[in-house]
């Protein structure tokens, strides 16, 4: 069996036993191991959308996409040369003086890429590549006031870099902050300093968005989250009905790890997922929403978060309409991300670098109490969902009160077995597929909070059986005013003896 970089689930060889196995790389791209050879897949096209996402619940209410046409309309982001961003005390003497000499570099150039690892370091320029400047959540005024990492709790390495964002370059004498790129959600900062790119991320990213909305208008930032978060079919409440300090106070209470991003709720955000070992991902998204053939629909996954999902039409809806309702005309969209894209070679480059990446280094020894946790994972039939060597069986979930459609079982991964978490996310936004996929317990030492929408913030707190009471109050996502909520759902491992839990936890920390 070879796992390979470009697409890392195991292949078998030929007969030959040869290195130049072909493997297919998507709809419309493949690639030799050993002789790379990128060919890169289209990524709008309705051959490659179709079958990529799954129906929403509502399933009247599933997305149209933009046509191809639109989508190709778009200019193409450039890839500028960036630096890094110090905190203002740690920043290296005549830093910023040196970078307003420096002359605006794309540095992003298919031609020039050669060897797949030429591509992988491509694709990392890409995770970095911002979609926005000086806003939406972060200014260079942000970055140069002390108080502005105090206030937020902003995490830094050990350089006093600020790893989520970096200053960019697109013209002589004028620095910005890059906003909205990969990165911003997938780095953490650990508690050496060290960052580990692709992770669960930990920069505290709705406050910082609450900070900047506090000083708009009430309408702009009505507009603005209605076309984050509204599913007008449903009965959440529309942002355009909420008061400004709502709003402020919904986003302000989601912690670090967890996001408000668009498509899904202000009160019932979504957990930032882990990158790394998305190549063994079948299914994207808490809810499972993207479906994971190869590259081409990493790509696509890409281009729909960032933010292409924002212009489609959910039963009519558009998020990020004209005022009178209409799709922008292309290169016209308000919403950050809507009027250009990224190019298809930029996102083949992103897709291969999110391939390759490996988790840090497990400081948690395999030791005799985490061999006993083993055999308490065993015990309880942990594995049935969480199969070894990925921890995942790769399956689907239904949330509580979605019967899945006879056809889903056919064309899709649907345990029977259901776990009674939380259902709001799976049914009542916009990426509501009505299921919960399985997730992945690797590299659970590093992330957290944990559930999908990150209501705990640790494993001790995730078997805790007070969680399930009335009175309980989440570690992690709570209710805006601070009241005690319970964290139900997923009762398993609840009623071990204190013993058997933390040797449990013990042998989690070790994956």
């Amino acid at each position: 069996m070879l796992r390979s970089r470009l697409f890392p689930r195991p292949v078998s060889f030929g007969a030959s036993g040869s290195l130049a196995v072909w493997i297919c790389a998507g709809l419309a791209g493949c690639a030799t191991v050993g002789t790379f050879r990128a060919e890169i897949p289209r990524t709008w096209s309705e051959e490659g959308l179709t079958g990529f996402e799954l129906p929403l619940a509502a399933p009247d209410y599933s997305p149209t996409h933009v046509s191809e046409e639109y989508y190709y309309s778009l200019p193409v982001r450039p890839v500028y040369r960036s630096y890094p961003i110090y905190h203002p005390d740690r920043e290296p003497d005549g830093y910023r003086e040196r970078l307003l000499e420096a002359e605006p570099e794309i540095v992003f150039d298919a031609s020039e890429l050669r060897t797949e690892d030429d591509w992988i370091r491509a694709g990392a320029l890409v995770f970095h590549q911002p979609i926005d400047h000086d806003a939406p959540f972060i200014s260079s005024a942000d970055v140069l006031d002390p108080a502005w990492y105090d206030e937020l709790d902003v995490p830094l390495t050990s350089d006093g870099v600020l790893p989520h964002v970096r200053w960019v370059v697109r013209e002589k004498g004028r620095l910005e902050v890059g906003n909205g790129a990969c990165a911003m959600c997938h780095i953490r900062v650990m508690p050496d300093g060290s960052a580990i790119e692709g992770a669960q991320g930990n920069f505290p990213l709705a406050a910082a968005l609450a900070r900047r909305q506090a000083a708009l208008p009430a309408a702009v930032v009505q507009r603005v989250n209605r076309a984050l978060v509204a599913a007008p079919w449903t009965e959440t409440r529309d942002p355009a009905t909420m008061s400004r300090d709502e709003i402020i106070a919904a986003l302000s209470a989601v912690p670090p790890g967890v996001t408000s991003r668009q498509g899904t709720s202000l009160t019932h955000p979504v957990k930032v997922p882990d990158l790394i070992g998305v190549g063994d991902r079948k299914y994207l998204d808490a809810t499972g929403l993207g479906v994971h053939r190869g590259p081409g629909d990493l790509m696509r996954y890409a281009a729909v978060n960032q933010t292409m999902d924002v212009l489609a039409s959910y039963g009519g809806f558009i998020p990020g309409a004209d005022p009178d309702g209409s799709l922008p005309a292309a290169g016209t969209g308000f919403f950050v991300g809507t009027a250009d894209r990224y190019g298809d070679s930029e996102l083949y480059a992103l897709a291969l670098y999110l391939y390759s990446l490996e988790p840090p280094s497990n400081p948690n020894p395999v030791d005799e109490l985490a061999r006993r946790g083993q055999d308490v994972f065993n015990r309880e039939r942990c594995s049935e969902c969480h199969t070894p060597p990925l921890y995942t069986n790769n399956m689907l979930v239904p949330a509580p009160g979605f019967d899945p459609p006879p056809a889903h079982r056919q064309t899709h991964d649907v345990m029977d077995r259901r776990v009674y978490t939380d259902p709001t996310l799976a049914l009542m936004t916009r990426r509501g597929t009505g299921f919960y996929k399985v997730p992945s317990l690797k590299g659970v030492w590093y992330r957290g909070p944990f559930e999908h929408n990150g209501s705990v913030a640790t494993l001790e707190d995730w078997f805790d059986p007070a969680r399930m009471r009335p009175d309980y109050m989440p570690t992690g996502l709570a209710p805006p005013d601070g009241s005690p909520r319970p964290v139900p759902g997923h009762p398993f491992g609840l009623s071990l003896s204190d013993e058997d839990r933390a040797a449990l936890i013990a042998f989690l920390k070790t994956l």
